[in-house]
């Protein structure tokens, strides 16, 4: 006699967002989102440009522009959001920058080591001094596509669009964070780049980082879920189904999807093959 095997169990989520409601000044951004990334998974959000998306991770970073009124982020069982931003990246948050900004006078590997070196006192490890450093980078930056050189030069001062992302890419696989919210990575990328991206991405999951991906349009991720945020609520979607909404917002999330990105604040009804439908809440 044989015994049917139990389903096995998803792994606890890293990063646990509740009914996160975010403002800036009088107006309301984000109405009530909530969303589970667990470790080694790929999030994928999609939606127009002004959908709220940056928001989000800007408002879990601890921009001082953006207002929480209410929600908890909870990363490996911490409160975030009681947090200053330079203890969120402590304990193991990275937000990258939509539009990288340049920093002049600051060296590249002098900044870097400083924030990796801050991550590594947090972890209660050891800091690395130059030389190590500076081997581990120029590893990193090869496989990344980023001349050594620009290792010593100052944060992305003259670094062309693609340069700035790729060095948003060494930052993250020099710090090793416990989750990433990349916005936009792909934006100003070649082919080249992209497939970057991709490689860099599959690398680190299979490291146990969890990944969420703030886009507006398709990339060739293959992502455990994808969602979409329309109208400043985070829309859900299960394995194999398609869901669209106003605009040009529309995604497919793929077969390998093991658990759901789920929507508070209003009635969300999906079949498969067909629209999203909110209904009231």
């Amino acid at each position: 006699m044989t015994t049917p095997s139990s389903a096995p169990t998803p792994p606890t989520a890293v990063l646990q967002v509740r009914d996160l409601r975010v403002a800036i000044g009088e107006r309301v951004v984000l109405q009530s989102v909530s969303l589970d990334i667990a470790p080694g998974s790929l999030t994928v959000l999609m939606g127009a440009n002004g959908s709220g998306k940056s928001t989000l991770g800007m408002a879990l970073a601890g921009h001082p522009s953006y207002r929480i009124d209410s929600g908890s982020a909870l990363l490996d069982g911490k409160e975030l959001l009681e947090l200053p931003a330079h203890e969120r990246a402590r304990a193991g948050l990275f937000v990258s920058f939509q539009s990288p900004p340049d920093i002049p006078g600051v060296k590249n590997n002098l900044f870097v080591r400083t924030a990796l070196n801050a991550v590594r006192s947090a972890r209660g490890q050891e800091p690395l001094d130059a030389f190590d450093f500076l081997s581990s980078a120029k590893d990193a930056a090869k496989t990344l596509g980023l001349p050594a050189t620009m290792l010593g030069r100052p944060v992305n001062e003259g670094f062309s669009g693609g340069e700035r992302k790729r060095n948003e890419l060494l930052q993250l696989s020099l710090l090793q964070p416990r989750v990433a919210m990349l916005d936009e990575i792909d934006s100003g990328m070649d082919v080249d780049g992209v497939r970057t991206i991709v490689e860099q991405v599959q690398r680190l999951r299979a490291q146990g980082q969890g990944l969420c991906g703030l886009l507006h349009r398709g990339l060739h991720l293959r992502a455990q879920r994808r969602a979409g945020i329309e109208h400043a609520q985070l829309l859900h979607a299960h394995a194999g189904e398609v869901f669209q909404g106003v605009g040009d917002l529309r995604a497919v999330v793929g077969k390998d999807a093991k658990q759901q990105v789920f929507a508070l604040g209003g009635a969300v009804a999906v079949q498969p093959g067909r629209n999203l439908r909110q209904g009231a809440a």
